[in-house]
């Protein structure tokens, strides 16, 4: 037996299969001449590859229609529809015809062509498609080479997923009723493998370092996403210990989960606000079962990194407006794409970037892209009148940034008057607090927004100078740290002053170890993955105001993450008796 140890990243315990997921990288692509009397029988084999891909597609598309959302399954509709069209299997032929070479280069030749044409489209529909010729001329290619293609969204069994890395749009595409854990070799908590995990509620442990060395495919593992520690085929005893584990944690969620209705409000009587964060619009539907007052985070830039599919403004559109009506008129807030850093669009790849997380992402993408940028405000605007929407403008540096947005909402709003399409009059437009110089000059920004939500993944990450992805120092990343405590009074302080409210939406405000104390700074509003309000607010439930006051206020006098952590431990184990490592 093996015991490995790495980064809690979602709460769940699961025992199953392993199931190793590394890129499988084709061999070089072959390039030789086909004699005359073998023409034949090649152009027999690049019809078989295309009917033996046909049929893998369609038992996908059918298992998908069952098992996955009609938006994931239009994808591998698309497919189908791709490699059936004549004309796509003419230019191979013709190819062919013209060269005489072995099919795998045809098809491997053409594609490169056609993706590089579409990637240079100024069509952004145009260009996303080139995606759908990068699968299909993968699928056909397995088969003329005999690979077998390895696929997080064609998996037939209940596994658990081993993996180096794995994308966002990986994990978006994955069929998410077989994946029942996931354990990464890199990888922290705030990175966006884990905030995708959490809001699918699977169980995760990242920063394992070697998870893809120590495990082979097919052994038996044990996982518990809270504790971080995953056991490598255990011995009879152990699983016996594991399935002990397991109950208890099943109990204490449905304790949890048995408060969900109730009002989050103190023993004191102060009533707070309790959002969900939702990646995809598939979640809105699950967020009251939670018990969430709204969303106080939609990430739309997931929209955009879903493969084969375009951001176009339509689909914004029509995905603002599903989350809106699912959440009945409570609020929505949607953040403007946050691409760039770790979250790369394939047309927007910046190469040349030394440093992408300090260099061209989020809102400095936007405002270099004004027509990308205008297209979804203007798909939020229509979308306003279907409920209440707020919009939220992301890592803002300073206030020219925040005018400089809002000039370009009023553009998509004169477009959308100019194109007689409705929009809701009044919506707030909200700051993410971030970066430290967006902390500092707090009252500045808050003469020009309607409220403030702070980011404590990136805010903790740029203070501390700590990349949140690399498990090499992402231990240093400590929201304990006296310089985050003392900068999130100073933004919450300045928010009040300026008549405005302040919110969270990074992790922090999920950990249910800090709502004493984040509550105790004064924050407003916490949002955070759906399923972690119940027992959020079963420890609002259990406190008091006046207490959370003094443990924040003898906080912002601690000298060290070390000691603030181990106040806020015994704070807790003090005032509120409940097991956490849910």
């Amino acid at each position: 037996m093996k015991r490995l140890t790495g980064i809690p990243a979602s709460p769940g315990i699961y025992a199953g299969k392993a199931f190793l997921f590394l890129e499988s990288e084709y061999p070089d692509i072959p390039r030789f001449s086909i004699p005359k009397r073998q023409i034949g029988e090649e152009l027999k084999r690049l019809d078989r590859a295309i009917e033996e891909a046909m049929a893998e597609l369609t038992l996908i598309h059918e298992r998908a229609i069952r098992e996955m959302s009609r938006e994931q399954a239009d994808i591998f509709a698309a497919h189908i529809m791709m490699l059936e069209d004549p004309d796509f299997q003419d230019q191979l032929k013709a190819r062919f015809n013209e060269t005489h070479l072995n099919m795998e280069w045809i098809v491997w030749d053409l594609a490169r062509e056609l993706v590089q044409k579409m990637r240079a489209s100024p069509d952004p529909v145009f260009r996303e498609r080139s995606a759908d010729i990068n699968d299909i001329s993968r699928r056909l290619l397995s088969q003329l080479l005999c690979v077998k293609r390895v696929s997080l969204a064609e998996l037939d069994r209940d596994v658990i997923v081993v993996a180096h890395d794995i994308l966002p749009s990986e994990v978006l595409t994955m069929n998410r009723s077989r994946v029942k854990a996931v354990l990464t070799d890199e990888g922290g908590r705030t990175s966006h493998l884990a905030i995708l995990a959490r809001a699918f509620g699977i169980p995760a442990v990242l920063g394992l370092a070697a998870a893809t060395r120590e495990i082979s495919d097919g052994d038996t593992l044990m996982v518990n996403g809270g504790t971080g520690e995953v056991l490598v085929n255990p011995a009879k005893q152990e699983l016996e210990g594991f399935k002990k584990e397991r109950m208890k944690y099943n109990k204490r969620l449905e304790e949890s989960m048995s408060g969900k209705n109730l009002p989050a409000e103190t023993r004191d009587g102060m009533r707070i606000v309790l959002n969900a964060n939702i990646e995809i619009p598939e979640e809105a539907e699950q967020v009251r079962n939670f018990g969430a007052q709204g969303i106080g985070l939609y990430r739309s830039e997931f929209l955009f990194l879903t493969q084969g599919q375009a951001a176009e403004e339509e689909r914004q559109y029509q995905a603002y407006t599903t989350v809106l009506k699912a959440l009945e008129g409570r609020p929505v807030t949607i953040r403007t794409v946050d691409i760039g850093g770790d979250k790369i669009l394939p047309d927007f790849r910046a190469a040349d970037e030394r440093n992408p997380l300090l260099g061209w992402r989020a809102i400095r993408f936007s405002l270099a892209l004004p027509e990308l940028f205008k297209t979804q405000l203007r798909a939020i605007l229509r979308s306003s009148v279907n409920g209440n929407v707020k919009i939220l403008f992301p890592l803002i540096s300073g206030v020219e940034e925040l005018e400089q947005a809002r000039g370009f909402l009023e553009e998509a709003k004169a477009e959308c008057r100019a194109r007689g399409q409705p929009y809701a009059e009044h919506i707030e437009v909200g700051v993410m607090i971030e970066v430290p110089s967006a902390a500092v000059t707090a009252d500045i920004l808050a003469e020009h927004a309607d409220f403030f939500s702070i980011g404590t993944n990136d805010l903790i990450q740029y203070t501390l100078a700590v990349d949140r992805g690399n498990e090499r120092v992402n231990y240093l990343a400590r929201s304990t740290h006296p310089a985050i405590l003392r900068l999130l009074k100073r933004i919450i302080d300045l928010a009040h002053q300026g008549g405005i409210k302040a919110a969270m939406c990074g992790e922090m405000a999920g950990d249910p170890g800090s709502t004493a104390l984040l509550l105790g700074l004064g924050l407003d509003e916490f949002s955070m993955a759906a399923q972690a309000i119940p027992q959020v607010k079963r420890i609002v439930r259990e406190i008091s105001m006046e207490d959370c006051r003094k443990l924040a206020e003898e906080a912002l006098g601690g000298k060290s993450w070390k000691q603030n952590a181990a106040l806020v431990e015994s704070w807790m184990a003090e005032h509120c008796p409940l097991e956490l490592a849910v």
